[in-house]
């Protein structure tokens, strides 16, 4: 029979006992031999009969490793140490014939040298590289009941002619329920200050002498995993981690602990679109704009307002990117609904104060909005039911644990409820949209990734039988990331966005028409992070981007119309970009991120463009001539440094100041005469008549976490000054206009501030509490009286709203049922209304106040909300989420706008509400 020597672990150690004290390892005898794929004990076992020795290991060891190679007169060492190369298995000879093999570990048959006394290490600055003597490393760590218990991996093959003292252990975390990769678990080496935390894509590294340790990893929302780890080596352990119950109590928006207080990062806000889902919305819709606006420093004109202000900016000063690309219209529905599907979304950072080099074209903030990766392990899904819109997102794995697509698709019934109703005007009227995103994630190899998103939303509404409206949005993203090595990595992008829309009029005259516009960006950008060391992260990279604007048309609609057909120039421009910044990690107290980024925008032809003569106004009476130019033809060339400088000194581990310092260019402008967002505002390009808009940020801020990170704490102050900020003449013609130059106006814009936050992050009630007061002024200041606004002094821009105050909370009643309640305040927006009347000519005029001399009322409103949740059993199918929520508890009815109307001699005040009444609704989500 045989031999296949599989001992028993007590033989085992025998035999190594005596091969170290009875034995001298004796010189290895030469073979010769050769292998194809052959399974790893057949190697072994030809090896050993051709050297006549006796083989002992364990067979289980073996797995199901082949070899292939040939050796000729070679010793058996050689032969050996090359088929075991890449295993985690050593070998021992002794003098009587005996190949013993070992698991990671290696047998010593003497003490290494130096070993009773101290060893230098590779960081001891007086010993010499020779002089590093690696111990080896013994399994015999105390063992207690608890540590007992705990599973054991062996990381690494122990290695002779390796003379490091510490090794690289690195892996990853990963949810044992979803599969998928998770960030922000904390590793820590139990007995010593060594740890690490999960990169975004739950990655971790830690370095540790060769040793036994207790390694933990825990983090809110899962069941803390210990695992007892021998290091022979350089290697890898992935962690699997399973679920904790309690992970439901945590906080419904939150940002990282550790970078509120330690990071440089300032008014930088992490919105979690999973924690969202309690706060009571209208209609029951989770949106994640809307959460947003409930964060100091972030507000809208108002319900049904499309855009955002931030600090003291108008809408279009907030580059909004879906993965990369620019989202022009973040809104469906003037702004009730969210245009973002929140079930496709992993998170939203807002940048509003120290803006990485990194962005550009913009001056107030940064929406960065990222899709979730599909999952590549199993199939899974989530829908949802609301009064007027439903959602479903579908996940499914392409090629096991390296591809997978994603498909979400959102729409509206509201055009069936409309046709349901008893008025006649509301049953022909209609307004309907919808939005689909497709992501497709791949992992090529350990270094290189792709990532692909497309995105579509369309709108359609007709609110007066004549017109209707419609603008889509489009936007394509494609990622290839690629890792250099562990302290180099970077990302190309390459982006297309498109946005549009049309009005088509069919009234009871032959003026029928069809209007539209578009625009459409292209950029190829470069994004590099290199880790230099642990004091400097370089970032650094360039980007260039290709505007195409259509400024509209408008054409006759149908045979009978005498509308006459007019085209404005299409409008082109390259903007460019290069920046670096460095995060310097001065001292542990002190750190500095600075940056720079250089920008370069170049109007383009084909295109005409008036000239006027030099210090007068930009009217007809001045205009001295029009230039023509060709097509690509440089037209205007603007460039324009930005620094971003940002720094934090540390008080104490829960106490920080920051400060920072930013400026910024934006060569594209919103052309409005609306004070919020609307769908057919338009979009203008800067050009010989139009500069650069620019501005500067100063900030400071407190921030603090106290009683155990329960609580967290930030004050943060800011000053704006800007510089050619837009607007425009009273009664301006914006659209179809080839000569916009001359009714808009650029002067001088301040802003100031200050926000406060403080958050709960843990218990049965956490939620957050956001107070606001900013102002923010306008000067208009030109050549003329017609450019001169309240006479050239500053004045209150039409989102001047000094106190906004937010309160969201949750209540736990237990791990299924909650309460939730969110109170918001603001100060009503500024207005221009009539003051008086005249007579000239016999004709009645108004005389209207300064601008924005006078508010609308205050704005305020209540929604409550009660939340149930299925039950949390592992294998069940699906889980389900219930959400009843009433909007506008208190039925206020908050003016929206406020406008005049002159009858039978008097001016009267009439004021418009979108939500009047309070609203309840019921929603259900279920994920499977």
């Amino acid at each position: 029979m045989k031999q296949r020597h599989l001992f028993k672990q007590p033989l085992f150690f025998f035999l190594m006992f005596l091969s170290i004290f009875g034995f001298a390892q004796q010189e290895p005898k030469t073979i010769s031999v050769t292998f194809y794929e052959t399974p790893l004990e057949i190697a072994l076992e030809t090896i050993a009969t051709k050297a006549g020795y006796q083989a002992y290991y364990v067979i289980d060891w073996l797995d199901t490793a082949t070899v292939t190679g040939s050796f000729t007169n070679s010793t058996v060492n050689e032969v050996l140490e090359t088929i075991l190369n890449k295993t985690v298995l050593n070998f021992y000879i002794t003098r009587d014939n005996k190949l013993i093999l070992t698991k990671n570990n290696r047998i010593y048959d003497e003490l290494p040298k130096n070993f009773f006394e101290e060893v230098p290490t590779e960081t001891t600055t007086q010993a010499k590289p020779t002089e590093i003597v690696k111990s080896p490393v013994f399994y015999n760590q105390p063992q207690t009941i608890a540590t007992k218990l705990l599973e054991t991996v062996r990381i690494g093959k122990e290695d002779k002619n390796n003379a490091k003292t510490s090794f690289v252990l690195k892996g990853t975390a990963r949810n044992q329920e979803t599969g998928k990769l998770v960030s922000n678990i904390a590793i820590t080496v139990e007995g010593t200050t060594l740890g690490a935390i999960t990169s975004e894509k739950g990655a971790f590294k830690l370095q540790l002498p060769g040793g036994v340790y207790i390694l933990s990893a825990q983090s809110l929302g899962f069941q803390t995993l210990r695992k007892r780890v021998v290091l022979y080596n350089d290697g890898t352990l992935d962690l699997t981690l399973s679920e904790a119950l309690e992970g439901l109590d945590e906080v419904i928006v939150t940002g990282k602990v550790k970078n509120v207080v330690a990071s440089t990062d300032m008014g930088t806000t992490e919105v979690d679109v999973e924690q969202i889902k309690n706060i009571p919305l209208v209609l029951g819709e989770r949106d994640v704009f809307k959460a947003a606006a409930t964060l100091p420093g972030i507000s809208s004109a108002g319900e049904g307002a499309a855009g955002y202000n931030v600090r003291g900016g108008s809408s279009d000063q907030n580059l909004i990117l879906l993965d990369d690309g620019v989202l022009y219209n973040p809104a469906h529905f003037f702004g009730i609904f969210s245009a973002v599907n929140p079930f496709t979304t992993q998170d939203l950072t807002i940048y509003k104060g120290h803006i990485p080099a990194r962005f550009g074209g913009r001056l107030s903030s940064v929406f960065d909005i990222t899709t979730r990766n599909a999952n590549v392990n199993e199939f899974e899904g989530e829908a949802s039911i609301g009064p007027v819109t439903s959602s479903v997102v579908i996940e499914t794995p392409l090629a096991k644990e390296k591809a997978a697509i994603m498909v979400g698709a959102r729409g509206t019934y509201s055009d069936i409820i409309l046709k349901n109703l008893d008025e006649e005007e509301l049953r022909n009227s209609q307004a309907n949209f919808y939005d689909v995103i497709l992501k497709y994630n791949h992992k090529l190899n350990d270094k290189n990734s792709l990532q692909a998103t497309g995105y579509y939303s369309r709108d359609a509404f007709s609110i007066t039988s004549d017109s209707l409206y419609r603008y889509s949005n489009r936007l394509i993203t494609l990622h290839w990331n690629h890792t250099i090595n562990e302290k180099h990595k970077g990302t190309m992008v390459l982006s297309n966005s498109n946005y549009q829309f049309n009005v088509d009029f069919e009234g009871q005259t032959n003026t029928n028409f069809e209007l539209g516009y578009g625009i459409n960006e292209t950029e190829l950008k470069l994004k590099m992070n290199y880790e230099l060391n642990k004091q400097h992260t370089f970032q650094y990279g360039l980007s260039s981007k290709l505007y195409a604007v259509r400024p509209g048309d408008i054409n006759p609609l149908g045979d009978s119309s005498i509308i006459v057909p007019i085209s404005i120039d299409k409008e082109r421009a390259l903007e460019s970009a290069l920046y670096v910044s460095d995060n310097f990690e001065i001292n542990k107290k002190l750190a500095v991120e600075g940056g720079i980024r250089l920008s370069v925008f170049t109007a383009l032809g084909e295109a005409s463009q008036n000239i006027y003569a030099e210090g007068a106004s930009n009217t007809a009476n001045n205009l001295i001539e029009t230039r023509n130019y060709g097509s690509f033809e440089t037209i205007k060339t603007y460039l324009a440094p930005e620094f971003r400088i940002a720094s934090r000194y540390l008080f104490t581990p829960k106490f920080s100041v920051k400060g920072s310092i930013n400026t910024h260019y934006q060569y594209i402008h919103k052309l409005s005469n609306n004070t919020t967002a609307s769908p057919i505002d338009t979009w203008k390009l800067s050009d010989l008549n139009i500069e650069p808009e620019r501005t500067v940020q100063y900030a400071l801020g407190l921030f603090h976490n106290f009683s155990e990170n329960i609580y967290e704490l930030s004050i943060e102050g800011y000053y704006k000054r800007s510089s050619n900020v837009l607007d425009y003449k009273v009664g301006a013609q914006l659209l179809l206009n080839e000569a916009v130059e001359q009714e808009v106006l650029q002067g001088e814009g301040k802003a100031y501030g200050v926000e406060l936050l403080l958050k709960k992050l843990k218990g049965k009630l956490n939620g957050w509490v956001g107070y606001t007061y900013s102002r923010s002024f306008l000067k208009l200041d030109g050549n003329s009286p017609e450019e001169q606004v309240n006479n050239g002094a500053f004045f209150r821009s039409n989102y001047d709203k000094p106190h906004d105050f937010s309160l969201v909370a949750n209540y736990k009643i237990s791990k299924r049922f909650s309460f939730s309640g969110n109170f918001v305040y603001q100060t009503g927006r500024p207005v221009t209304v009539p003051i008086g009347n005249f007579v000239v000519n016999n004709t009645e005029l108004v005389l209207f106040s300064d601008r924005n001399a006078f508010r609308i009322p205050d704005y305020y409103r209540l929604d409550l909300g009660f939340n149930v949740e299925g039950n949390h059993k592992k294998n069940k199918l699906a889980h389900s989420f219930w959400n009843i929520s009433v909007y506008n508890v208190l039925g206020r009815n908050n003016p929206y706008s406020v406008f005049f109307v002159a009858k039978d001699g008097d001016v009267k005040a009439y004021r418009t509400s979108i939500f009047s009444v309070a609203i309840p609704t019921i929603s259900y989500n279920i994920k499977f």
